[in-house]
């Protein structure tokens, strides 16, 4: 044991109870709140002037850290962004947690500026407002003739001509939640929307948010996406979105997420918020006492925290000034540990792995409590900027504990307000170049060159100036570099560019589908599916495709079973049971092909098993059928559940109990205590269905351990323990009338992430079909709405640990609406919910500022 460690057992007398009558929203009730680490060995945290700060930080051999801007040319920033020609914009969240009380924090101090380097030194010497009083805003993404900034809830276009504002415009009303006292609530800005990414494929997306924007012709439009991460988005040179949550460093998605949701038979998440990295140890250079739950045991070690509590703004490293094994590379930032980490990513056969660069060390760490990271970015001089609060607390107020108020106050980290600093790491023997960017000025000749810049800010930037600006001169320039550019990334970029602006041909399409480079094609092959659907170009896109289909690339494979699963055609089929056969050893692949299925999957199972050859004797193929099989059950129909019956009987032997993994995956094992619901919903018949006989009469004993399971999920008349469904009351008229306006609410609300369908998305969110939390107590299920419900919490037998947020914004008829609707819709049978329940309810939990947990809410009737 180390003389720290001893001292950290020594008693301290002065511990906190959360039962103390000065309690903060984040305590528990009954844990005490003792330190972990002795006073003496926690050393001051004094405002440090930016060259002190600056000294303050240990950084890997081979880089150095300077000062771009620091108060008061900024004052409490949370994000930043390039423009084209190199203005630094930056968001500066001044309302954000003012005192521990987080009184103020609705003031309107909230500002976008920009700052200019006006002599070439590579620090800021000029700020410029351009949007000022804003309460709390927390996104911009700079446009070439505007910027989007949100200030919630609502999400603004500001025109902008000459560096100045015009009359902003509303795009949104519902982009995160405002504070409003009024209710005695405060948004929580932790979790709410944040970080407008313009990604490659030209939608603007977000982190905590479930819509997607894009503007077209002068018009904005949304529609659904999944939810990500929790602060902070980026994306890596393919396009692939890249996001984390507060203790989970980095995650991404590997395909696009629209794909997923297509079928309603075959909920997964498969490629979506993939985690390659795993491990979460942080290794600060000073002990952090400071963060929320210090007084916990497993969250210290030697008195510095052990993994991540306060990850946020993953970002891939795209520029091109550091050395070539840091290109690709995942930094994070950890605020609440004052230090950002290096994760090394490698992809090899369409899989990413990843570790951390380095053990029991950071890339950046410092000794300055008041270093808070919260957002990274690449400039366009290729180096990392790092975005520093430089804030003391930085906890907000919903989860405060008094054991962090305590320490916060002890050392003086609740004032003063309005600091900042902007940090940025170059490496050792850097200059600047002193000549900035003029993107506003560029031609389209220019632009396009800037597409196969080896720096990613260059790419990005030039794609999206290019689609604002839509000229038709850029045109030919794109369709050559597609063609015939020296340089994969810059084709890449090309082929989006053209998608972005409306102007990608059919020939130059399918010229980029044979393109030497995989994730060239694989762009390629994603941009062909209008193609596929238009009478006058299916017939060479499926041409193009085909040539493909033999190629032995993962990415290429992957693309084509999502492509091909977009259009219900023979042709595509065809080349979908050549998938299945040649390539189904990858997870993606199968997933892929089960999600463009939708009501084919008992047939594609058939033909599979018709090649009785080959069936069986390629990697993952009864994989693939325990996949198929599940879709069929879950869809529920009598007729095709029973031809699956038969078609297992038929079977040979892994086959056959392939089939039947599939049909009993969701039911609860036996001989496990107490059976768990099943996740699915029992197939009513009329009779005991022939090919379930059939199956008994096999002789196997796996088959017949497998049976006993699957008899869970149908039942029949005259089956042992057999239950009549329900008499379901019909609505009312004025019951009609609010399951009508659910429905809208819900399509408007619910659905990027529950699914139209109410089957939910795997791992992301649970089912309301069927739900035993959807069908219960109402009283349950209104608080869920009003305030949101945080994990672990079991739904239909399987475990969710994501938060979902509350909807308190919508009245109480609307809630009522839609709780009426889902508990009425996908065979759903509860009673509806009145406008006066909702009513009573809200007035009931009105201090209710936090989430509910499952335990909580298990405790009412």
């Amino acid at each position: 044991m180390t003389s720290f460690q001893r001292l950290l057992q020594i008693p301290i007398l002065i511990g906190l109870s959360a039962s103390s009558a000065l309690a903060q929203n984040g305590d528990k009730a009954g844990e005490v709140q003792a330190p972990l680490v002795a006073d003496h060995l926690i050393p001051p945290a004094p405002v440090l002037s930016p060259a002190d700060a600056q000294k303050a930080f240990r950084i890997q051999p081979g880089f150095r850290i300077e000062l771009v801007a620091s108060e008061p040319l900024v004052k409490q920033p949370v994000a930043i962004q390039f423009d084209g020609d190199g203005r630094l914009w930056v968001l500066e969240m001044q309302g954000y947690m003012p005192n521990p009380d987080g009184i103020g924090e609705n003031r309107p101090v909230g500002t976008v500026s920009y700052l200019e380097d006006m002599d070439g030194d590579g620090r800021m010497d000029k700020r410029t407002e351009f949007a000022d009083k804003l309460v709390m805003p927390r996104a911009m993404l700079v446009m070439h003739d505007g910027v989007l900034i949100a200030e919630p809830p609502r999400l603004w276009f500001y025109p902008m001509k000459n560096g100045k504002a015009g009359n902003r415009v509303e795009i949104a009303g519902d982009y995160a939640k405002e504070a409003d006292t009024s209710l005695g609530t405060r948004a929580n800005p932790e979790h709410s929307a944040n970080s407008l990414l313009w990604a490659m494929d030209n939608w603007i997306y977000s982190a905590k948010f479930t819509f997607r924007f894009r503007r077209l012709n002068g018009e904005w439009k949304r529609e659904p996406t999944v939810l990500r991460g929790q602060w902070g988005l980026s994306q890596d040179d393919f396009g692939r979105l890249v996001y984390n949550s507060n203790s989970d460093q980095f995650r991404m998605d590997l395909v696009p997420s629209a794909y997923l949701s297509r079928n309603p038979n075959h909920r997964t998440t498969a490629g979506l918020n993939f985690d390659p990295i795993k491990n979460q140890a942080v290794w600060p250079i000073r002990v952090t006492p400071g963060i929320n739950r210090g007084y916990q045991q497993g969250m210290l070690r030697d008195g510095k925290l052990v993994k991540f509590t306060a990850a946020c703004s993953p970002l891939i490293y795209r520029g091109n000034t550091f050395p070539s094994e840091y290109y690709g590379n995942a930094f994070v930032c950890e605020p609440s540990a004052n230090l950002i980490k290096r994760n090394i990513l490698i992809e090899k056969n369409g899989e990413i792995t990843g570790r951390h660069a380095s053990e029991n060390d950071e890339f950046l760490a410092s000794m300055d409590e008041r270093f808070r990271p919260v957002n990274l970015n690449i400039g366009p001089d290729g180096n990392l900027y790092i975005v520093d609060l430089y804030h003391g607390i930085i906890q907000h107020r919903v989860f405060l504990t008094s054991y962090l108020r305590k320490q916060s106050e002890s050392r003086g980290l609740d004032q003063p307000n309005g600091l900042g600093r902007i940090w940025r790491v170059v490496p050792d023997g850097y200059t600047p170049a002193g000549k900035k960017p003029q993107m506003s000025k560029a031609s389209a000749v220019e632009l396009v060159e800037g597409l196969s810049h080896p720096n990613g800010w260059w790419r990005d930037t030039a794609q999206q100036l290019l689609v604002q600006r839509a000229e038709a001169a850029s045109v030919p320039l794109l369709e050559k570099l597609v063609v015939s550019g020296a340089k994969p990334l810059g084709r890449l970029h090309a082929l989006w560019t053209l998608d972005g602006m409306g102007r990608l041909e059919a020939g130059v399409d399918f010229k980029a589908i044979q393109d030497a480079d995989p994730k060239v094609q694989m762009a390629a092959i994603r941009l062909s599916e209008p193609f596929l659907k238009d009478f006058e170009t299916k017939d060479d896109a499926f041409a193009a495709l085909a040539k493909q289909l033999a190629s032995s690339s993962a990415d290429v494979q992957l693309q084509l079973a999502l492509t091909l699963g977009q259009v219900p055609d023979a042709t595509a089929e065809q080349g979908m049971l050549k998938l299945a056969r040649e390539a189904s050893g990858s997870a993606l692949v199968r997933e892929a092909l089960v999600t463009g299925l939708v009501r084919r999957e008992l047939e594609f199972a058939e033909k599979i098993l018709q090649d009785k050859a080959a069936v069986g004797t390629k990697p993952g193929q009864n994989s693939l059928l325990s996949l198929l099989a599940k879709a069929v059950l879950t869809e529920g129909r009598p007729v095709r559940v029973n031809r699956l019956f038969e078609l297992t009987a038929s079977a040979s032997g892994g086959s056959r109990l392939s089939l039947l993994d599939g049909l009993i995956t969701g039911v609860a094992a036996p001989n496990r205590g107490k059976a768990a619901p099943s996740q699915i919903k029992p197939v009513v018949f009329a009779q005991e269905p022939a090919g379930f006989i059939a199956l008994k009469k096999s002789g196997d004993p796996e088959v017949e351990k497998r049976l006993d399971r699957l008899s869970e999920v149908i039942t029949w008349p005259g089956q042992p323990g057999y239950v009549a469904p329900p008499a379901v009351v019909p609505l009312t008229a004025g019951e009609k009338k609010l399951f009508d306006i659910g429905k809208e609410l819900y399509s408007a609300t619910c659905t990027p992430c529950h699914q139209p369908h109410g089957l939910g998305m795997e791992g992301l969110a649970p089912p309301l079909a069927g739900s035993e939390w959807v069908t219960g107590s109402d009283q349950r299920l209104a608080r869920i709405i009003l305030h949101g419900v945080r994990g672990p919490i079991m739904v239909k037998g399987q475990m969710f640990e994501l938060e979902m947020p509350g909807l308190a914004i919508l009245e109480d008829e609307q809630i009522a609406a839609l709780l009426t609707y889902i508990r009425r819709e996908w065979d759903n049978t509860a009673n509806p919910v009145t406008v006066e329940a909702i009513k009573a309810i809200r007035a009931a939990t009105a201090t209710r500022e936090e989430a509910w947990t499952a335990a909580e809410l298990q405790a009412l009737k």
